[in-house]
């Protein structure tokens, strides 16, 4: 999963005057983090009695739209995030339905449902996505698509109740098709994106054995959830807007 994903208006309220701007960068396969065990915490064990997702780091209010922007090697990039009012049972546990789709110089070229859910612990599960490839409107692939449950396919952990430096974990489990992993990298960054200066941001660095040299730093505001993505080229793709629809 490449989409930022985040959340309320109430967020606005966390905005600090500005004083500091993101850090982080991309890597290499020699990366330290490849070689940091994942933290185990097996789905089986989790329990889930509801389908409200508020972990601070990564809310999920339906209704909320965010869209991110920033300039890539390919062209203007625009990330819209839509957390619907729809929800999909996956294994047993309802989960909230997502909708990003991704625009290079105005033309879609991602499309992609994604499907989460918050065990009572206070982790938030990613169960999967599908996601769709788009060229000139036609659909190329559906890439890295995957359900948990089918195909051997487990559910991961997009957002820790309670991160910690260090720790490693997979978001993704779906074996030579999925496997994002995370690993904190920082608790109380400084922030700066076209829509607001943030502060003590969770800073992750994400990477996965199916793409090594694909390594990117991500950025979680508290009461937001992500703001900033930068690639291993350097691109930033930044939050812009928290709109309600």
């Amino acid at each position: 999963m490449r989409i930022p994903l985040l959340a309320p208006v109430v967020a606005l309220l966390l905005i600090v005057p500005a004083c500091g701007g993101g850090g982080g960068g991309g890597g290499d396969p020699l990366d330290p983090v490849f070689s940091v065990p994942l933290l185990s915490k097996p789905f089986a064990s989790a329990v889930f009695s509801g389908d409200v997702i508020d972990n601070p780091l990564f809310p999920l209010i339906p209704g909320t739209r965010t869209i991110f922007e920033g300039d890539t090697a390919d062209g203007r990039e625009q990330v819209v995030v839509e957390v619907t009012y729809q929800t999909k049972v996956i294994l047993g546990v309802t989960c909230v339905v997502v909708h990003d789709q991704v625009f290079l110089d105005g033309s879609m070229i991602e499309d992609t449902f994604d499907w989460f859910a918050q065990s009572d612990a206070g982790d938030v599960w990613y169960f999967g996505e599908d996601s769709k490839e788009i060229l000139n409107g036609v659909v190329q692939n559906t890439n890295g698509s995957f359900e948990a449950g089918v195909n051997g396919a487990s559910a991961g952990i997009i957002m820790l109740a309670a991160p910690a430096v260090g720790q490693a974990y997979a978001q993704e489990d779906a074996p030579g098709i999925a496997e994002d992993r995370a690993h904190v990298e920082g608790l109380l960054d400084i922030v700066t994106v076209p829509l607001a200066t943030y502060n003590g941001c969770l800073h992750t660095r994400d990477f996965t054995p199916l793409e090594p040299d694909h390594i990117e730093d991500k950025y979680y505001a508290t009461g937001v959830g992500n703001i900033l993505t930068i690639s291993p080229d350097g691109d930033r793709i930044e939050l812009i807007a928290i709109e309600m629809f």
